[in-house]
């Protein structure tokens, strides 16, 4: 079992930054990947970025340049650093991590872009 931990959601103007923590439960050393994922209301939920357990990352083509998604093994803690941020990147932004053939999610965390 790997409990995950989201923070650092808020509220920021259109152009302003945010970074995301998520804290997992144990070392994330064994974690196949770990990534952060968004839903925002009345869509489906996508991926934002991805860091996988040799350190490559996937991120999506609509934050690329934007948001940088990197990890702390020491912290069994990875962030999601969100500069120039826009209204459409308003969503709950949930952790995910991949052990095995397990799937754990966060609660979220909302995060919300005024223009």
């Amino acid at each position: 079992q790997v409990q995950l931990v989201e923070s650092g959601g808020g509220l920021v103007q259109a152009g302003g930054s945010l970074r995301l923590s998520c804290a997992a439960s144990r070392s994330i050393d064994s974690i196949n990947h770990m990534g952060w994922y968004r839903q925002a209301p009345g869509k489906q939920r996508e991926l934002v970025a991805r860091i996988w357990s040799g350190g490559n990352t996937n991120v999506a083509d609509s934050v690329k340049g934007r948001f940088t998604i990197s990890r702390d093994n020491a912290k069994n803690t990875v962030y999601l650093q969100m500069n120039s941020l826009k209204p459409e990147d308003t969503a709950v932004y949930y952790c995910h991590a991949l052990k095995g053939w397990a799937d754990y999610w966060g609660q979220g965390t909302q995060v919300t872009v005024s223009s």
